[in-house]
């Protein structure tokens, strides 16, 4: 760990808080809430369960709000790491089909965006590969199954499955959807529902599409990112990595029970009969994917939490365990990457002494943010899988995938460090 002044991996540390933060998960929201508690000076032990880093995965996105939070780690080198990795679409856009004819209704240029704050959209697994290795290197990242945590008016903690009580003065929870946390911050057992859809994902190399003529045009031409909307359902495409990597997503109702599982095995045969109506161009490009890379993910939903704090607020949920996304908002990674910005500066602003304090404040300071933008989720699905196509050819435009000012221009840190005074006031006259 760096002390006073010191620089670790090109990133400045500040003066020690003294405060001790265990963060629980090693997804994108636990990593960045670590990365930057240790930014603001605190000291921080990660957990996690899995003994190694996930492979299988699609594409995820990144919008340069995260940019802008990931810009400000080591100097810049973990975007130069990262934009390899990533889409670039500057040239090509986003073509949006119509589901069974395929003609292109509209082209979505893609906007450009300062150096400070790029946008990264690639496969999830070699991206978090990036943050995983960089808090690995300045945090250590021991691995650990949580059986419970605890608090008290002076600490919280957690209890490791071989007995080990581990404590610090906060816990942050970004254990995910089922996260263990939730019972102790909510107080009664709040199990996720189906949000009646699923997705069917997959990510593959190129070799197949090449050799069919009809397919090798989204292969040999860089990147691409081609999108098919229709009823109750979208298919999303994408050649990456200079078209050398193909993946896919397709959202579809679906009716498995929320007990069972959230992933199942994809079968390439439920696909086909899901698209049979559809632009035959849909098929021949599922028809080029390895069965084996194929997955069928729940996307499961919750109502939104009445507090992410536990009793005492020593505890705190953060990103999917608190607030689960649907992929068509594109921001659940980035606000839980938000969440840790947010809850890192709290608690420097607030000082050891003020813990429960600094936890309201992240809360009061990020809520409406949050559920706002999870409801872009929703729109943007529902805009799509009820489209009118008479309206649509009127104006096109009204197809588009939404790109909100509100949501990619905010700066978290800044948001954080300017509200922290006014909320802290505004709790202590409650």
């Amino acid at each position: 760990m760096a002390t006073n002044g010191s620089k670790t991996n090109g990133t400045t540390s500040r003066s020690r808080t003294g405060i001790k933060v265990i963060v629980v998960g090693a997804g994108f929201g636990g990593l960045g809430a670590a990365i930057e508690c240790h930014r603001q000076g605190h000291n921080v032990e990660i957990y996690e369960a899995f003994p190694e880093l996930k492979q299988l995965g699609d594409i995820i996105s990144f919008g340069p709000n995260a940019g802008r939070i990931f810009y400000r780690w080591a100097d810049g080198e973990i975007v130069r790491r990262m934009r390899p990795l990533s889409i670039d679409l500057t040239k090509y856009g986003f073509n949006i089909h119509k589901y069974d004819t395929g003609e292109i209704v509209i082209n979505q240029p893609t906007p450009k965006y300062s150096v400070e704050a790029p946008n990264f959209n690639g496969h999830r697994g070699e991206l978090h590969e990036v943050v995983f290795n960089y808090a690995r290197d300045d945090l250590g990242i021991p691995r650990n199954r949580i059986s419970t945590y605890f608090e008290d008016e002076n600490e919280s903690g957690i209890v490791l499955e071989t007995g080990t009580k581990v404590s610090a003065d906060v816990v942050i929870a970004a254990d995910g959807v089922r996260s263990k946390a939730r019972k102790t911050v909510l107080g009664y057992e709040d199990k996720p529902k189906s949000s009646g859809y699923a997705v069917w994902r997959a990510w593959f190399p190129n070799k197949d599409m090449i050799a069919d003529p009809l397919t090798a045009q989204f292969c040999e031409n860089g990147d691409t990112f081609n999108g098919w909307i229709g009823p109750d359902m979208h298919f999303l495409f994408s050649t990456i990595k200079n078209g050398s990597d193909c993946c896919w997503v397709l959202t579809h109702p679906d009716e498995h029970d929320i007990d069972e599982s959230w992933s199942f095995p994809g079968k390439l045969s439920e696909v086909k009969e899901a698209i049979k109506d559809w632009d035959p161009m849909c098929t021949r490009i599922v028809s080029k994917t390895p069965e084996e890379m194929l997955v069928d993910w729940k996307l499961v939903y919750r109502d939104p939490l009445p507090t992410w704090v536990s009793p005492k607020a020593r505890i705190l949920l953060l990103g999917d365990s608190a607030h689960p996304f649907l992929p068509t908002s594109a921001q659940g990674a980035t606000q839980a990457l938000e969440d840790g910005v947010c809850i890192a500066v709290c608690l420097r602003r607030g000082g050891k002494e003020n813990v429960p304090t600094s936890v309201r404040a992240h809360e009061k300071i990020r809520y409406e943010r949050v559920r706002a933008t999870q409801k872009t989720g929703e729109s943007t699905r529902d805009m799509w899988h009820k489209t009118d196509w008479a309206k649509v050819k009127e104006n096109p435009e009204i197809i588009q995938f939404p790109r909100q000012d509100w949501i990619f221009d905010f700066d978290t840190e800044k948001n954080a460090e300017e509200m922290y005074d006014g909320v802290v006031e505004g709790l202590s006259e409650v």
